[in-house]
């Protein structure tokens, strides 16, 4: 069975796209910062038959990257890495004027140095996959001057950048940056606390773009979920 790591599973996104590999087979490798609520997402994806390891800790710490692709290699190897974990710097989001300093050294601790820490970290196992993937989550932000989406999309914006890197310098990987688009997650809602929520889709929603990605593995490079919503 092919094995894949996802950060930040717990909820939202990571969740729904742990449920969806589970559904194909997959067994998974989970991180979350909560424990209960990530052991809760454990058995929910348990039921459909696959094996799970959850280890609950922080992408930051050097200590919890390595056990979790030592849990991969128990399971097999690694197909999949999701750096999906991410943090806003500042919730609700603010002005650069008022972004808190201490709060982009941690978006960029999180969303761009531990990403790219658990792909050293991976690199051994998924060059020896067959279809050793890379899969980050970008943003629109990432790509556009929002107000107030400044420090979090700067973050994104170099985990981009990692992600292009890195497919130049791994040609035997695929390695994706993926704009999912806005969704109803608790990430953007502690963003944006007074927007309305009620038009934006369910993270179960935008599943299908991701799976579209590893079913038909286009080139690396950076794609957006809408796109891939597309009919073909």
């Amino acid at each position: 069975m092919p094995v894949a790591i996802i950060t930040g599973a717990s909820k939202g996104l990571g969740r729904a796209l742990a449920l969806a590999l589970a559904r194909r087979g997959w067994d998974l490798v989970l991180d979350a910062r909560t424990a209960g609520v990530l052991e809760r997402t454990a058995d929910d994806v348990r039921t459909h038959g696959t094996r799970v390891t959850a280890l609950p800790g922080s992408v930051t710490d050097g200590a919890h990257r390595a056990e979790l692709v030592a849990a991969a290699r128990a399971l097999g190897g690694l197909d999949l890495l999701v750096n999906n974990a991410s943090v806003l710097g500042a919730e609700p989001l603010v002005r650069l004027e008022a972004q808190p300093l201490d709060g982009l050294r941690h978006a960029l601790e999180v969303n761009v140095v531990a990403a790219l820490g658990l792909v050293q970290e991976a690199l051994p196992l998924l060059r020896r996959a067959p279809r050793g993937t890379v899969l980050a989550l970008s943003s629109e932000a990432a790509a556009e001057p929002f107000e107030t989406w400044g420090g979090y999309g700067a973050s994104k914006a170099a985990l981009d950048h990692l992600a292009a890197v890195l497919a130049v310098e791994e040609p035997g990987l695929r390695v994706w940056a993926v704009d999912p688009g806005d969704m109803r997650t608790d990430l953007y809602r502690a963003a944006e606390p007074a927007e309305d929520e009620s038009g934006r889709p369910l993270p179960e929603q935008v599943v299908p773009a991701f799976l579209r990605l590893l079913d038909e593995r286009p080139a690396s490079g950076r794609y957006a979920a809408p796109g891939l919503l597309e009919p073909r």
